[in-house]
């Protein structure tokens, strides 16, 4: 008897070992469960973060405050002018916040017409067109440069005594020009008072046998002509705005310890077309009568930049090394048939939310690509654009789509949402930079219900990328005329 009992006892210890153990086992498997659950969801998390930005929806437009947050950049760096956008609060052409600003679908009307005109001249040679103090709408624009919207603004002090001007800075164009007194046929409305040579003790005419009017043709595509010996130069753009007036020397000041005497520029007489408010233009570009070429001895052609995201900040242009950050990621240069003005770049792949687009490298190398601080919108070839928006649209799938506008055909309603969160988008360039775009480079907005990817493709495979100034905005952009290279790094209007 006892050894029965005995034996009972020890089969109940056995299946209670036996049941520990399987309940041991369970909670071993749970917890790993659990644990690889966890991992999986912080990787998730750490993944999103990554390749994502989560922003708020109304951080996407303009905001209502009349301030102006003035870029710290451009305040305590020498040689370094703030930037504002043409028709924000902190510009100068502002008036109060009364000024006449052009709608979104009329700035994509004229970015377009840019961009026909950009690639028009890299499509062929240009045409070397004579003109004369008289003419005006006779100037052929098939080939000229579009000024597009023209959003970003400078000021700077021509003449002595210093008559300060607001320019549009633009590294798609060369020649720096002024509207000037007497005004022969007409003159746009402008803000500041017009410029009067007359009342400059540094201004004095180019004689039209000098090698700086022999040099229009390649600055403007018109060469020189004369009047009584002065050389006249003319400058059209593809939607038939112009200048035309004379070539002239001049005294400009930056700051007050940059100053130049002697620039060339052109002081135009006969002015038309879309640049309202503003004086003129300063002319980046490559060309030997650019503003950097001009002062190249001072700051050896390099130049920087930030856009700022924002109507209501300003941002900076910094001539020479002044204030470049050091994680500057630079570009060679690269060629352009036909081009040799514009600053080109080669891409060789995007990235959306940490993917890399399958996009042969052909699709960018055969047609090349500039960055262009003129153009809004950055243009890719068909193919690119194609790949972009796929994987941009599938990683976005989440939210409601929404009609097109105008060139943008890719659009959100994020209406309901108080934050969105939106893949990150990088392009990588030759020599191995990376750039990464900032939140604001990615959209561009409508209304609440209608925010779009702020990409279009071009309408031909053979037409150049163009890198707009939306994705560029918030960026540090460095020109290094000298080194032949094209710089960025993030956060650079601060």
């Amino acid at each position: 008897m006892f050894i029965e009992c005995h034996f009972v006892r020890e089969r109940k210890e056995r299946a209670k070992m036996s049941i520990n153990r399987n309940l041991l086992n369970i909670i071993i498997i749970l917890c790993v469960c659990l644990n690889l659950g966890c991992n999986e969801a912080a990787q998730e998390r750490e993944k999103k973060e990554i390749y994502s930005h989560t922003i708020e929806v109304s951080s996407l437009f303009p905001s209502s405050s009349s301030s102006c947050v003035l870029s710290p950049r451009a305040t305590r760096t020498k040689s370094s002018l703030h930037v504002t956008h043409r028709h924000g609060t902190c510009s100068p052409l502002n008036n109060g916040g009364k000024a006449t600003r052009p709608d979104h679908v009329e700035i994509l009307k004229l970015d377009q017409s840019r961009v026909n005109s950009i690639h028009s001249k890299l499509s062929k040679k240009l045409t070397t067109n004579h003109v004369s103090q008289s003419q005006s709408t006779d100037l052929p624009a098939k080939d000229g440069s579009t000024l597009g919207s023209g959003n970003y603004i400078v000021t700077v002090g021509v003449g002595t005594p210093k008559h300060d001007l607001s320019l549009i800075f633009d590294t798609g164009s060369d020649l720096t020009w002024t509207q000037c007194e007497p005004c022969v046929r007409t003159c746009y409305d402008q803000k500041e008072p017009i410029f009067n040579p007359s009342k400059s003790t540094s201004y004095y005419n180019v004689s039209c046998s000098s090698a700086a009017c022999g040099s229009l043709s390649s600055a403007t595509g018109n060469a020189g002509s004369c009047s009584a010996s002065n050389c006249i130069y003319g400058i059209q753009y593809g939607d038939q705005s112009f200048s035309v007036g004379f070539l002239a020397k001049e005294k400009f000041t930056l700051t007050n310890s940059d100053v130049f005497d002697g620039v060339y520029f052109g002081c135009g007489e006969n002015n038309q077309g879309l640049f309202t408010g503003v004086a003129g233009l300063l002319g980046l570009g490559r060309d030997k009568l650019s503003f950097p070429s001009q002062t190249a001895t001072a700051y050896n052609k390099i130049f920087s930049y930030c856009l700022p995201s924002s109507a209501s900040y300003t941002g900076h242009l910094t001539f020479g090394t002044a204030g470049i950050s050091r994680s500057v990621k630079f570009t060679p240069i690269s060629t352009i048939t036909d081009g040799s003005s514009f600053y080109g770049l080669d891409i060789v792949g995007i990235t959306v939310g940490g993917q890399k687009l399958a996009i042969p490298s052909t699709v960018f190398s055969t047609p090349g690509a500039l960055i262009d601080s003129g153009t809004v919108i950055t243009r890719l070839p068909p193919k690119a654009y194609a790949a972009l928006r796929s994987e941009f649209k599938a990683k976005m799938s989440k939210y409601p789509t929404a009609s097109g506008v105008s060139i943008l055909d890719t659009c959100f309603d994020l209406s309901g949402f108080k934050t969105v969160t939106i893949p990150k988008v990088a392009f990588s360039f030759s020599g191995g930079a990376v750039v990464e775009l900032g939140s604001k480079g990615i959209f561009y907005a409508f209304k609440m219900s209608q925010v779009c990817l702020a990409f279009a493709g071009n309408s031909d495979d053979s037409n150049a990328a163009i890198f707009g100034n939306v994705q560029q905005q918030t960026l540090e952009v460095v020109y290094d005329g000298a080194g032949g290279r094209v710089g960025f790094a993030p956060n650079g209007c601060s």
